[in-house]
């Protein structure tokens, strides 16, 4: 008599949908052309920057302080980075729409999975190329020129960038999922961000203006820094970047796609 088959239990692990779209995105993020240019401009302006001091340093016999220099180039790196990744978020989920309502309607991944590894994945991409462009050019600039630089100031400045770039990455990926269109969505996006940055430097002294603190890098990376102002600001893009990441969550929800 044969033994009764017993039928075979298939277990599927729901974030198999999440760790796929995140990883083509990481890939795909990576391997751009906007991703690329980003990172060759800034690494070109560096360079040169860098260079052009240093023979000023030493062959006209200018004193060139490390810190100065460096907090110079580091707001000119995170402001002219802002267009790259505007670009780069904007257009994570707003560039696939045809793609995404297919997998959606389809039921192969929900919608808040879609969205949280679009978001995940330009965020991880861009914080770790600037975080590994700023040790780069904090170390550079610390042998060119009068090692002023400290341990702790590189890494409150370099936290400070980071968590901006994370505001601004989060809004962006919420802003492309609710427009309706890529050109409209960096469209809205810059009028928000221009008008953000305006708004924050109204604020008064004891609010923690992004504005000021950025403005401030050159004395941060000395190491002359008050740690209970920059904890408030990063503490204020982060909460900022988890508000827009519920925003695009719920508002992505509830779109027709």
């Amino acid at each position: 008599m044969d033994a009764t088959a017993t039928p075979t239990r298939i277990r599927f692990n729901r974030l198999l949908p999440y760790w796929a779209v995140l990883q083509t995105d990481l890939h795909q993020t990576a391997h751009s052309w906007v991703f690329r240019l980003w990172v060759l401009v800034s690494l070109l302006s560096a360079a040169g920057y860098g260079l052009y001091k240093y023979g000023i340093h030493h062959e006209a016999g200018i004193v060139q302080s490390a810190s100065m220099q460096t907090g110079d180039l580091l707001r000119g790196v995170a402001v002219a980075s802002l267009a790259f990744v505007a670009l780069l978020s904007v257009s994570a989920v707003s560039s696939e729409r045809a793609t995404v309502a297919d997998a959606v309607l389809c039921r192969g991944i929900s919608r808040h999975q879609y969205f949280l590894a679009k978001w995940h994945a330009r965020t991880f991409v861009v914080l770790v190329t600037f975080a590994l462009l700023s040790a780069v050019i904090l170390t550079g600039y610390h042998y060119l020129l009068d090692p002023d630089l400290t341990f702790s100031g590189g890494i409150a400045a370099t936290a400070i960038a980071l968590a901006a770039l994370a505001c601004v990455i989060a809004w962006g990926v919420t802003i492309g999922a609710l427009a309706n269109g890529t050109v409209l969505a960096i469209t809205v996006f810059w009028m928000i961000l221009y008008g953000t940055i305006l708004l924050c430097s109204f604020l008064p002294d004891p609010f923690p203006s992004p504005s000021y603190v950025i403005t401030q890098m050159r004395i941060i990376l000395r190491g002359n820094f008050d740690e209970y102002r920059v904890g408030r600001v990063i503490a204020g893009f982060l909460i900022a970047t988890c508000l827009g990441a519920v925003v695009g969550i719920i508002g992505f929800r509830r779109k027709d796609v």
